[in-house]
């Protein structure tokens, strides 16, 4: 399986602004980059064929019959030197390419995608000979219906293929989300900011189609679960028990990850890492002072327990009570 290497350090950093879920609908799409742009693309980096699943099943469009979906390499070039990256490309074959994707992961309005998009298309079309489409997911109704929009191309028209909040499932059964973990976590990241209720639904699914993963790929998806939700929704998630199953395999899961860095570097930086990717995980306030002190710490006791507080404390402060 294809999949973008994240270690616990570039986990940790990727996830440090998900307090900033609570914000403003539109700070929090400005602010999150990091974490729902990468997780979008982790999406079909994970699972190519998943690109196939959206088209057909969410948008109608006929697509051919494959044997396999892999990843392209993402990179557009033309005769000048001019380089242009898409977010992934995925080419459907059979055994020769009969369809390519180009996959976007949008968060926001960028006017200058209706002049790249395009480019992506055609010259990927012209690389690997086949049919391209542009398929755009975004979690945000306003920018779905901005990257809707028909281009004009003076030779021509344009249009990508978009799927906003509007058309993802409000999946909540959890075997269908655990049938299809990449739709449901596409599922959380469009309406886990909606009604909590539905909202806690959603994200217990969610949580259960992830438990089976391992590796970075889980290290990735589970704070998109919890940075996707709302304030209230997080707080009525977190008093499930299924929620304190999904916090301690957090806990579990993290702290091996630790460990497994701290054969290298030391089990005491590994621990720090872990307590810290906890914290942010579930979206608790973290002061420079705190971060100092839990860094500085050096015995693995009092770092351990420490972890195991970090589960389930209100607040960073009451870590060290």
């Amino acid at each position: 399986m294809l999949r973008d290497e994240i270690s616990v350090e570039k986990f940790a950093s990727a996830i440090a602004t998900t307090h900033l879920a609570n914000a403003a609908p539109s700070a929090y799409m400005f602010f999150m980059p990091s974490v729902l742009h990468q997780g979008l693309i982790a999406l079909v980096r994970d699972r190519p064929a998943f690109v196939a699943d959206l088209l057909k099943q969410l948008l109608d469009v006929p697509v051919p019959r494959f044997t396999e979906a892999r990843l392209a390499d993402a990179s557009v070039h033309q005769i000048a030197p001019v380089e242009y990256h898409a977010d992934a490309m995925v080419l459907l074959v059979d055994p020769a390419p009969v369809l390519g994707v180009i996959f976007e992961a949008q968060l926001q309005r960028d006017d200058r995608k209706f002049y790249t998009w395009p480019i992506y298309a055609v010259g990927a079309r012209g690389r690997y000979e086949c049919p391209f489409v542009v398929l755009v997911v975004t979690p945000d109704a306003a920018t779905a219906r901005w990257a809707a929009a028909r281009v004009d191309l003076g030779c021509g028209t344009f249009q990508a293929h978009v799927v906003g909040p509007e058309g993802i499932p409000a999946i909540t059964d959890v075997e269908h989300a655990i049938r299809e973990p990449q739709l449901a976590m596409l599922s959380v990241m469009a309406h886990g900011r909606g009604d909590v209720d539905r909202a806690v639904e959603i994200a217990t699914a969610a949580a259960a189609a992830i438990k089976p993963l391992t590796g970075d790929q889980w290290l990735l998806y589970s704070p998109l679960i919890t940075s996707a939700l709302s304030e209230a929704a997080r707080k009525a998630f977190e008093m499930l028990p299924q929620a304190y199953e999904f916090f301690s395999e957090s806990q579990r899961r993290v702290f091996a990850e630790g460990e497994a860095k701290g054969k290298v570097e030391g089990k005491a930086e590994g621990a720090v890492q872990a307590i810290l990717v906890v914290l942010t995980t579930r979206a608790l306030a973290i002061s420079d002072a705190q971060r100092q002190r839990i860094q500085a710490c050096t015995d693995l006791d009092v770092l351990d327990r420490w972890l195991a507080r970090a589960v389930t404390v209100a607040a960073t402060n009451d870590l060290f009570a």
